[in-house]
């Protein structure tokens, strides 16, 4: 009797186990495309990095960036581009866009010194 219930015992553990293994994290990590520059200065005026002044800007392309641009709405009311068809969304610093030529872009960036958010793209 207690050999059957060592054996039942061991079994339902490796069945938990298993079916621990199985569950599914509801936001996994997920792989995507992009680009980033370390610089100083305005981002439309990039200067090399300096031990005062160090932002990090992001730009990711594709499917990562449609989900974002999806999880942002609504479409701003004024878009940087004049392509027909041309979208843009933002939240404070997370700026994306759609162009029909182009696909989707988000950008955002980071001030390294004080690690505060800031704009990663301009019109």
């Amino acid at each position: 009797m207690k050999k059957t219930l060592a054996i039942f015992a061991a079994t339902a553990l490796l069945s938990l186990a298993y079916a621990a293994e199985q569950v599914h994290w509801p936001a996994p990590y997920r792989p995507l495309k992009g680009e980033y520059t370390i610089y100083s200065g305005e981002l439309g005026d990039q200067q090399a990095p300096t031990k005062e002044d160090r932002k990090l800007s992001f730009i990711i392309e594709g499917q990562p960036a449609k989900d974002i641009f999806n999880a942002i709405p609504p479409d701003d009311k004024v878009t940087c581009s004049s392509e027909k068809g041309a979208r843009s969304r933002s939240k404070e610093n997370v700026w994306c866009t759609f162009a029909p030529s182009d696909g989707y872009t988000c950008y955002f960036g980071f001030d390294l010194k004080t690690g505060k958010s800031i704009a990663g793209g301009t019109c």
